[in-house]
């Protein structure tokens, strides 16, 4: 057995259900869930249509690379969006679809390490937890960058030693953040590329939020932004990670892409050949007809508004909380040590959140994550408007 599996922290989840477990919550009050990150709009109809029409593809094995015409989806989605020159990403080289961003994440950081004593990967604190386990199984230590409400809930580069830069191997962002829902703005992204090339390391770009935004007419810049901004053309050092999932609300077709430099993915499509993770021709071809529509993403990021709006009125009387950058995420606050407001939120409203230090980790005695909670807005605007009249309740009476 791999003893790197030993290194292994239990998800959140798992340390969530243990935190409730035993706890009886009020009987007169219906379940309402704000800790999963699922996204629970209605997935498009046309989708569905369309993986419904090919369903004849069954009978077809799918290839590693994908259908030509799924990365020409892509990439022409990619121009569009962060205003990329035609033809910047040449779809048979700069375009690989993954099934979903999780697995792909995981797996180009096993392709991506080279074992050693000192290598390191770099991830915000708090963090989505495959970044952490993904090195950890890739033989590699994680180093982690706190998030802080000073620094605009963004990691502060500036302040890593060039001796942690040296070892560096993979840089991981999230923009907007997981949980923070904080942007990386252009210029700090550019400083980034610079660095990858002082120091010869992959930034790997989660970008699966980036869909999820308030102003229509000031769509964020991700890492694709950033090179075309310095005429970097060959996208040399960067990787950005997708997904269908929440900006389709899609999370069950399991679909998304990496793009950017061309070498690292011709190494990472030799381990997928050999991984087993073709993504199914009919799932592909639906996949075409969700990059092709914007129509159906304007309608999700309008529902999200609807739903900041309301619950932030009533939250914000009572809680220290901001609109994020984007994603779906608040990150409140709490009156009291974040696992006891949420053992007793549950038991006495029936409202499930996650503690914001099982999003996190301990570094020289101090958790970034620590007297807050991650509040997923993925519930119905009803649901998610009572949820946040009970929790102002509870916080009231604290």
């Amino acid at each position: 057995m791999n003893d790197d599996l030993t290194r292994l922290q239990p998800y959140p989840f798992e340390k969530l259900r243990a935190l409730l477990a035993g706890v009886q919550p009020a009987e007169d009050k219906r379940a309402i869930a704000l800790s999963i990150g699922e996204p629970k709009h209605r997935s498009p109809e046309f989708v569905a249509q369309a993986l419904a029409d090919n369903l004849d593809q069954l009978s077809v094995y799918p290839t590693t690379l994908g259908i030509a015409a799924l990365r020409e989806a892509i990439a022409g989605w990619c121009e569009r969006r962060f205003d990329l020159q035609p033809g910047a990403l040449d779809p048979a080289r700069q375009v690989l679809p993954v099934n979903g961003t999780r697995e792909a994440l995981f797996s180009f950081t096993q392709a991506m390490v080279q074992r050693s004593a000192d290598a390191l990967v770099l991830s915000p604190n708090p963090f989505y937890q495959i970044y952490e386990g993904a090195a950890f199984l890739a033989g590699a230590t994680p180093h982690y960058l706190p998030c802080l409400a000073e620094n605009g809930f963004n990691p502060d580069f500036d302040a890593v030693p060039v001796a942690i830069w040296q070892r560096t191997q993979i840089l991981f962002l999230c923009s907007p953040g997981n949980p923070t829902g904080a942007l990386i703005p252009l210029e700090t992204l550019k400083k980034l590329i610079a660095l990858a090339d002082e120091h010869d390391f992959i930034i790997a770009a989660d970008e699966c939020y980036s869909e999820l935004y308030f102003d229509e007419s000031a769509p964020p810049p991700g890492l694709l932004s950033a090179c075309a901004a310095l005429g970097r053309n060959d996208f040399r050092r960067c990787v950005v990670f997708h997904s269908l999932s929440k900006r389709s609300n899609l999370p069950g077709l399991r679909s998304g892409f990496v793009a950017g430099d061309a070498d690292i993915l011709e190494a990472f499509l030799l381990y997928r050949t050999y991984h087993g993770c073709a993504m199914p021709v009919q799932t592909q071809l639906a996949s075409i007809a969700a990059w092709n529509d914007e129509e159906h993403v304007q309608a999700n990021r309008k529902l999200y508004r609807q739903k900041f709006d309301a619950v932030l009125e009533i939250l914000a009387p009572v809680m220290n909380v901001e609109r994020p950058d984007g994603g779906f995420y608040l990150w409140p606050e709490t009156p009291v040590d974040d696992q006891r407001f949420t053992r007793e939120l549950f038991a006495r409203e029936h409202v499930t959140v996650v503690p914001g230090s099982y999003l996190s980790r301990d570094v020289d005695g101090f958790n970034p994550g620590a007297n807050r909670v991650r509040l997923a807005l993925v519930a119905p605007l009803e649901d998610c408007i009572e949820a946040a009249q009970r929790i102002r309740s509870f916080v009231t009476d604290l």
